[in-house]
């Protein structure tokens, strides 16, 4: 009796598991035209986040990266591959040109490394509902892998996530601390 109530257990957690990891069968139908560009909800001068600002895309990963244990040009603070880290405006899943280069960095790293593959994590600020921002979160990390696939990273090397408003990289009820929850974090997996 024991016995079985475990292989139900298991069953049941491996069903739960399977129907939350599938990010490709999500309903998109949140993604509507406020989420693409600024909607005018918010612009530059408003956010911080304008040329200047002094975010840089840096890595300010706690979760172990992976990167770092890659080679010297992801700890190098000079090299575009040490930031892993891509800003975006309010209400926005469009690059910014602040940071194609960093993107660009990571795609040649990708093209030259056919084996390794990244997970692009998507996030946002507490704004807005759960549901409106794991989908600005999945929209920001797809705006991101399809310019690597520009570039000519291969789909199979890439993986999206979005944990919306529910991994912070900064606490805090104020514009300073939302700046840094827009972002996409680029995750290198292990081989």
């Amino acid at each position: 009796m024991k016995l079985n109530k475990t292989i139900i257990a298991l069953a049941i957690s491996a069903l739960v598991l399977s129907a939350c990891s599938d990010t490709d069968e999500k309903d998109t139908s949140l993604l509507d035209g406020n989420l693409n560009a600024n909607s005018g909800i918010n612009d530059a001068s408003t956010s911080g986040l304008n040329k200047g600002y002094g975010m840089n895309g840096s890595a300010m990963s706690g979760n172990g990266d992976y990167a770092s244990t890659l080679g010297p040009e992801f700890n190098d603070p000079n090299n575009p591959l040490s930031k892993r880290t891509i800003y975006f405006m309010l209400d926005s899943s469009e690059v910014m040109p602040d940071f194609i280069n960093v993107i660009s960095a990571h795609s040649q790293y990708l093209i030259a490394n056919p084996a390794q593959h990244i997970t692009l994590e998507g996030n946002g600020d507490e704004r807005g509902s759960r549901e409106y921002n794991i989908a600005l979160g999945e929209q920001r990390a797809k705006s991101v892998a399809s310019l690597m696939k520009a570039r000519g990273v291969s789909e199979s090397q890439l993986n999206i996530v979005s944990y919306g408003e529910e991994k912070p990289a900064v606490l805090g009820n104020n514009e300073a601390a939302w700046e840094k929850n827009r972002r996409v974090e680029v995750a290198y997996q292990p081989r």
